[in-house]
């Protein structure tokens, strides 16, 4: 027999159900942190002149999961903002590429993130430390 209760506005759940709204729950949470963070996953990726696909490859090897149409626009939004600059180059295998690279701006700008990942991440552990 299920485990049943009332949530909030008094519907009987499973714990099945709830379950499987904390899997929804949490993977939209989890879609905003990784929205918050790409910008300056992007900046470390793109240190040396880096291709698209390059790039795309190094946050997916990363794990992070993310899909071409996520990156490009990121990238140009990155350029605008002067945190990326791109150069073409002739490639072997067809029409030129535009590789990025971070510029001085977006060095200052991901040294500033470095250190508010660092902050985060150790109140998050802090936090789970001291968790009753």
């Amino acid at each position: 027999m299920q485990n049943k209760d009332s949530d909030s506005d008094g519907i009987v759940d499973s714990s099945e159900n709830r379950q499987l709204h904390a899997d929804i729950y949490a993977g939209q949470l989890t879609t905003q942190l990784k929205k918050g963070l790409l910008s300056y996953c992007v900046l470390l990726a793109c240190e040396k002149p880096t291709y698209t696909s390059e790039v795309i490859s190094q946050l997916n090897l990363a794990e992070l999961d993310v899909a071409e149409g996520t990156v490009y626009p990121l990238l140009a939004r990155l350029q605008k903002d002067g945190l990326l600059e791109h150069r073409w180059r002739e490639s072997y295998q067809g029409p030129p590429r535009k590789y990025y690279a971070v510029t001085d701006y977006g060095r200052a700008v991901r040294k500033v993130m470095a250190n508010n990942v660092r902050v985060l991440n150790s109140a998050i552990k802090t936090l789970e430390r001291n968790k009753p």
